[in-house]
């Protein structure tokens, strides 16, 4: 494509576009990650493991689509984003009831990157789909999500802060995307052909499932 035509513009503004509106969860497990940080590593905890994640974003977009055929996959990493929301949920609780750990910033740095690879592969597949393989409107896509995830959050930990209800809106979005990421696995397709409405029940039980669990674990590390 001639950087110059209409359709140029057009597939970067469509980028623009999936990057804001599928970016979003990833900036909510980016911010109650860093939450458990002290103050002045939290910018380089989000800058760190955005930028880390989004190398292998480009790295990974080459077979996305493949991955997304094979069995157990997206299962397999939707337990792994229940997991992750329940454990960020139990230590933003112990954050409300005590003073802040210092959480590692290498152990932050390798939740996001999980996290985010796990929870982008729908991202980086309408990416890809946009750029209508011009590789430099490909990297231009997957590199605007830096600048995006790192300022939203970067807010969103700042709020978290302020508002701990935030925490738990931010676990029950994760837990949403956890069900989502296993009722579409390709294995549960075929054994059960879900409907949109099961698909949707999936994920609103997961959202409230993360809470619960959440809220159990944490009563039970406590003294």
């Amino acid at each position: 494509m001639d950087p110059s035509t209409a359709e140029f513009l057009l597939s970067a503004l469509s980028i623009v576009l999936i990057d804001v509106l599928l970016g979003g969860d990833n900036a909510v497990v980016i911010a109650m990650v860093v939450k458990a940080l002290p103050p002045k590593q939290r910018r380089i905890g989000i800058i760190a493991g955005s930028g880390g994640a989004v190398v292998l974003r480009i790295i990974f977009t080459f077979f996305a689509s493949q991955l997304l055929q094979v069995r157990f996959i997206k299962f397999v990493g939707g337990l792994l984003i229940l997991w992750i929301a329940v454990k960020l949920l139990t230590e933003g609780a112990e954050h409300e009831d005590g003073p802040r750990g210092a959480q590692s910033l290498w152990r932050a740095m390798w939740l996001i990157l999980v996290a985010d690879i796990t929870m982008s592969i729908d991202n980086i597949l309408a990416v890809a789909a946009a750029s209508k393989g011009h590789i430099g409107l490909l990297i231009f896509g997957l590199g605007l999500s830096i600048p995006f995830v790192i300022f939203t959050s970067s807010l969103l930990s700042r709020m978290m802060d302020r508002f701990p209800i935030i925490v738990y809106i931010g676990a029950a979005i994760l837990g949403r995307v956890g069900g989502e990421m296993m009722i579409t696995d390709p294995w549960i397709r075929t054994l059960i052909e879900p409907s949109r409405a099961i698909e949707f029940g999936v994920e609103i039980f997961f959202a409230g499932a993360v809470i619960i669990a959440g809220k159990l674990r944490s009563r039970r590390k406590s003294p």
